[in-house]
């Protein structure tokens, strides 16, 4: 396998296999987002969800999003605040914008957890994008009765901007153009979940990116994936690096980054602020121009 036995900093180390990989697949999970400062806990939960809070306890938005709420006014209360403010508003932190910099010039390819769009709202070719889990801004039949999706962004604005005493107009609650039945998120959640037209799109893209660099020297650049889904990102990242020598791993996480020991030697792992890392990373790129 080949070694990369530090020689200097893990953030000096990256650097140099961004600029020599002949491709990049990145790998983004939550701590990417949150790193932007889209946190679904404290402060910002808080400032948009108090009547929630004092009601029923939550203790994040996340949690918050699987209560069983009595009508579809209140659920769609709920939800068109969570869609607004975290698929709508722009991310406190520029750390996608930084990110798509970083990139520039390099053959690369998102691979994503994440469904709040930050990705394009920065720039990001949505060509080059995978949005396995889903998208905020999307809708589907609950039942699903197909395999259509549809966005919400003008009726969630509606919503957010007519509820009261936390529920909205009844004439604002979605229902499928088909069969009738309630409409729900297009997030995978279960096994209702629609893979539509533009997913299996960018899917056959996912997949041709990984057949024209086998073998080649790929940098897998995990971003603040966490163990929620590993099945979908760190896993295959992991294998992947082990089956080509020319490959290396790196992960850039809060919480304290691993990999197995048979890609060690093959892998840099950054335990910091995906955003701070991501600054050095460009000081470095700039002073090397």
């Amino acid at each position: 396998m080949k070694s990369i036995t530090p020689c200097c900093n893990k953030t000096t180390q990256l650097k140099q296999e961004i600029d020599r990989a002949d491709a990049i697949l990145v790998g983004a999970g939550a701590g990417l987002s949150a790193s932007a400062g889209l946190t679904y806990t404290g402060v910002r939960f808080e400032k948009y969800f108090g009547d929630f809070i004092k009601k029923y306890n939550f203790r994040d938005m996340y949690s918050g999003g699987f209560y069983p709420f009595d009508t579809l006014e209140e659920y769609w209360a709920y939800w068109s605040r969570y869609i607004y403010i975290n698929r709508y508003h722009n991310a406190p932190k520029n750390v996608y914008g930084s990110l798509l910099k970083l990139l520039q010039k390099k053959d690369y390819f998102i691979l994503t957890t994440n469904v709040d769009h930050c990705f394009q709202k920065a720039g990001f070719d949505k060509n080059r994008l995978f949005y396995m889990q889903g998208d905020y801004g999307l809708w589907q039949c609950s039942k699903p009765c197909h395999q259509n999706t549809y966005d919400n962004e003008r009726t969630v604005k509606k919503m957010f901007l007519e509820q009261k005493d936390r529920k909205i107009p009844s004439k604002l609650v979605p229902y499928c153009p088909v069969c009738g039945a309630p409409m729900s998120m297009n997030l995978r959640a279960d096994l209702t979940f629609v893979e539509d037209e533009g997913w299996h799109k960018a899917a056959g893209r996912y997949q041709d990116f990984l057949s024209r660099h086998r073998g080649l020297h790929l940098l897998y650049l995990e971003l603040g994936v966490g163990v929620n889904t590993p099945a979908i990102i760190k896993y295959p990242f992991w294998k992947m690096t082990f089956q080509n020598p020319m490959a290396v791993y790196a992960c850039i996480n809060l919480s304290a980054p691993y990999c197995p020991n048979e890609i060690k030697k093959q892998t840099i792992c950054i335990h910091d602020d995906i955003g701070n890392i991501i600054n050095k990373l460009l000081i470095l790129k700039e002073t090397s121009c």
